[in-house]
């Protein structure tokens, strides 16, 4: 039996640029992958099975496209059966499918000795999920295009976060639509790019009092679920130092000074599914 954990992620910054002419936005955003965790196993067998704790049909769970995609890849003839105990939300914005999805790929390589580069682990994977290259590529990126454009970056210091989800989840394909983003390029590009940089260097260097976040996502879903803002001002007023919505929502962060501090604010979140974690470090 061979094992793995697949790590949640969060966006300190998400910039929709523009809607490209494949129906997909292009992004500009700074991702970290965090301490919470979904456990995936894999056993040899004659067939492809996954056993799960997760709601989703085996046909639309992005291990089994992952599977489908290596196997496509490589010809190779294999069975594989997969143990998913999910514990990274389906629906926050926390990327637990697209983590899933490359932890399989990178097991796989490994588990069927396919040696593969991650070059071509990121190509497999970039054609099922946007989100997937930033995962083999941990643990903090700036990802650009799609999701496919990936530039891994360094950062030695780790930061307390409280995840709030609401009882309800946000399809990604509907937040991005609610925006009603023309295809031209926007005007703000670099001084997107800029800001862009400049979180990472205040989050390389600590600065927690000057970190500016934000999420274009945040403000159409917040619209339709004025939920999201209330949690996102309760983070605050239990004196998260910054909060923001993560990816296309519905979970909530906020960037606490430490663990006590994280937990004595989660105590305000009776109802809601809450979660104390860090940041992961390279």
């Amino acid at each position: 039996m061979f094992t793995i954990l697949a790590p949640a992620k969060i966006n300190w910054a998400l910039s929709v640029i523009r809607k490209r002419s494949d129906g997909y936005h292009d992004i500009l955003s700074i991702v970290q992958a965090i301490d919470l965790y979904d456990y995936l196993a894999f056993e040899e067998s004659d067939n492809i099975e996954i056993q799960t704790n997760s709601t989703i049909r085996m046909e639309n769970n992005l291990v089994y496209k992952a599977i489908i995609a290596l196997k496509n890849f490589t010809g190779i003839k294999k069975g594989i059966r997969v143990t998913l105990k999910k514990e990274i939300p389906i629906g926050g914005g926390l990327g637990g499918g697209s983590s899933d999805a490359a932890s399989t790929l990178k097991a796989l390589n490994e588990f069927w000795r396919l040696k593969l580069s991650l070059e071509n682990l990121i190509q497999i994977g970039a054609s099922i999920g946007s989100d997937i290259p930033f995962f083999l590529n941990l643990p903090i990126c700036i990802i650009e295009g799609r999701g496919e454009i990936v530039k891994p970056l360094k950062i030695d210091k780790t930061y307390t976060l409280l995840l709030v989800k609401p009882s309800f989840g946000i399809s990604t394909k509907w937040a991005y639509e609610s925006l009603n983003l023309k295809t031209q390029l926007t005007e703000n590009y670099e001084k997107i790019n800029n800001n862009i940089w400049q979180l990472y260097q205040n989050l390389k260097k600590g600065d927690i009092e000057n970190l500016y976040l934000w999420n274009d996502l945040e403000v159409v879903v917040s619209k339709q679920y004025p939920e999201i803002e209330m949690i996102k001002k309760m983070l605050i007023k239990a004196g998260a130092k910054a909060s923001l919505m993560s990816g296309s929502g519905a979970t909530l962060f906020g960037l606490f000074n430490d663990e006590k501090e994280a937990l004595e604010a989660s105590e305000f979140f009776k109802g809601y599914w809450v979660k104390v974690v860090k940041t992961l470090a390279s």
